[in-house]
């Protein structure tokens, strides 16, 4: 007789790693934070429930990065740009801890020149970018698996096939 699946240790009814979302009538959801590179290339992804906070994140996001970096000097140090909620001395403080020099926008604020018009545009755009890119691929728009390991792996696999992309283009184009 088979037993049923909960007893089985394959996990919840709806998957493990989801939350409430809190902008969508608490339905649940999921997380994706990435880290992307000044072009928009990803170079870190973590899974999240939806209603874990950024700042959360940052500490994750930042470990989990598969490129092995240069060691940041005096003379030219590693920027890291975040939006405004990273506004705050867990998000300032992660990103120190990692050797970064971070660029928050803080709350309420925005770049003025003299006129009153933005001086230099937000560069969250970048991320957003990668993110439409990203969600072009239908099994990561739409959860269809239940463990986050899998879902987290067919994330991967859309960033590593973005990176075939970026690196074809630049040899054809030679």
């Amino acid at each position: 007789m088979a037993g049923n699946r909960y007893g089985d240790g394959q996990g919840a009814f709806w998957g493990d790693c989801i939350g409430p979302n809190p902008t969508d009538r608490a339905k649940n959801g999921v997380k994706r934070s990435l880290l992307v590179e000044a072009d928009g290339g990803p170079l870190a992804v973590v899974v999240a429930p939806a209603n874990v906070h950024d700042t959360k994140l940052l500490e994750a996001i930042l470990g989990a990065i598969i490129v092995e970096r240069p060691e940041p000097t005096e003379d030219s140090p590693q920027n890291l740009s975040l939006d405004k909620a990273y506004d705050n001395p867990t998000g300032r403080q992660a990103a120190t801890d990692h050797n970064y020099e971070p660029h928050i926008r803080c709350i309420g604020e925005e770049k003025l020149d003299s006129q009153g018009r933005n001086k230099y545009p937000a560069r969250r755009w970048v991320v957003e970018r990668t993110m439409a890119w990203l969600s072009k691929c239908r099994a990561i728009l739409v959860r269809y698996e239940k463990k986050a390991c899998n879902y987290l792996g067919l994330i991967k696999l859309a960033c590593a096939l973005f990176w075939y992309r970026k690196l074809w283009r630049l040899t054809v184009l030679r």
